[in-house]
């Protein structure tokens, strides 16, 4: 019989050639993984990004065409978290997608931009790029609010958690899942998704860690002074041993020690540089703690938070990260389990989500205590379980 590795690779092989799509519009010529086949055919910026990090164990080519697929979309250096190539937005989706106009060719919001890092990882040195430069640029120019290279988000999707736990004190029933969240959108595409101007206005902005997170990996990728310092600095709780959101604005003001415990505050031990003594609180107060190393690894909530749920729906809405558990996740922590020495527990963390994806197979996201699938199926970016089952060293 294969090892649990061969199979894991079996099954990412696939689940990224089935969901390859490739074609010409507007006179360019494309390649990506759809995330999902169904539920998400166009180009999402992250999951194109996690999807060129596997890819380079298959077939570099592709690698390079689904993250160059990204880049011949940028508009002055702005990529939009979803690309509709293939076929175009429907009446429906163009209601409660964050695009400027019915026939916009992307959406006018971001996602964690880590292209950079991908490209590092899958292609070569990104700064050789103009056009990654550009992107940095754009992200500088128009997403660092107080000029210390961290980005502010003007919606919960930017972050790619969506409709997390952690969002709904900052907007309230516009946050996303939530039936005003379209309001949110309207309200945003008047201010032409300009960050800037709805600060100004006095709307909700974050400083979100996942996003400065990948920022960082990005900026270091292309040789940049490395924004975690700052990171560090703005957004680590010592009292609390956590990295919590900055937000202006918010909807209710919570103590900082209501705000629900996420499992973003685990995402800096991805960084080759956060501080070992903040990685090590941060493995043994809250990862290996009950809270998340009872679960598949890795819940987006804790499992003893009020606002962990393992349903699907939320107030009859779809409602991600409020309890599941994501590949993605799980790869950050486990990430910074082998960077710090934690050798047996980032083998027990591997072990245990392999063996709930050979049985459910590469599901959207899974249920916390049981790991029963849930989500879309065949997603994409689930392939990341190959990145702990065969490491590149």
């Amino acid at each position: 019989m294969d090892s649990p590795a061969d199979q894991i690779a079996a099954l990412c092989t696939r689940v990224l050639n089935q969901n390859w799509r490739e074609g010409e519009q507007d006179g360019r010529t494309y390649g990506f993984s759809s995330p999902s086949p169904g539920r998400y055919d166009w180009q999402w910026y992250w999951d194109s990004c996690f999807h060129a990090i596997i890819w380079r164990r298959l077939d570099p080519a592709r690698s390079r065409l689904e993250l160059e697929t990204l880049l011949d979309s940028s508009h002055d250096g702005f990529i939009g978290h979803i690309t509709f190539l293939g076929r175009p937005l429907n009446l429906e989706r163009a209601i409660r997608y964050n695009v400027a106009t019915r026939h916009a060719p992307n959406t006018s919001t971001i996602q964690p931009p880590l292209l950079a890092w991908a490209w590092s990882l899958a292609v070569g040195d990104p700064a050789t790029e103009p056009r990654i430069v550009e992107h940095h640029e754009w992200m500088r120019a128009n997403r660092d609010l107080e000029g210390d290279n961290l980005l502010w988000l003007i919606q919960p999707d930017e972050s790619g958690l969506d409709a997390s736990p952690k969002f709904d004190h900052v907007w309230g029933w516009r946050a996303q899942g939530r039936r005003l969240f379209p309001t949110l959108i309207h309200g945003n595409r008047r201010r032409g998704f300009d960050a800037h101007r709805i600060a100004a206005d006095g709307r909700p902005v974050v400083c979100e860690v996942v996003t400065n997170v990948l920022w960082s990996l990005a900026e270091q990728a292309m040789g940049n002074e490395s924004p975690t310092p700052a990171l560090v600095d703005r957004l680590w709780n010592d009292d609390l041993g956590r990295f919590m959101d900055d937000v202006r604005n918010p909807v209710r003001t919570v103590a900082k020690a209501d705000v629900p415990l996420t499992w973003d505050t685990l995402a800096p031990l991805a960084l080759p540089d956060l501080p070992d003594e903040i990685g090590h609180r941060l493995i043994n107060e809250t990862l290996l703690t009950p809270r998340f190393w009872d679960a598949v690894p890795l819940a987006s909530v804790a499992l003893d938070d009020p606002t962990h749920t393992s349903r699907d729906h939320y107030w009859g809405l779809r409602r991600y990260w409020r309890g599941p558990s994501w590949v993605n996740a799980a790869w950050f922590a486990w990430i910074g389990l082998r960077r710090l020495g934690y050798a047996t527990e980032a083998d027990d963390l591997r072990d245990r989500l392999v063996a709930v994806v050979l049985r459910e197979g590469l599901r959207e996201y899974y249920e916390a205590r049981t790991g029963e699938g849930m989500g879309a199926v065949d997603f994409g970016w689930s392939s990341l379980v190959w990145e702990m089952a065969d490491p590149i060293d």
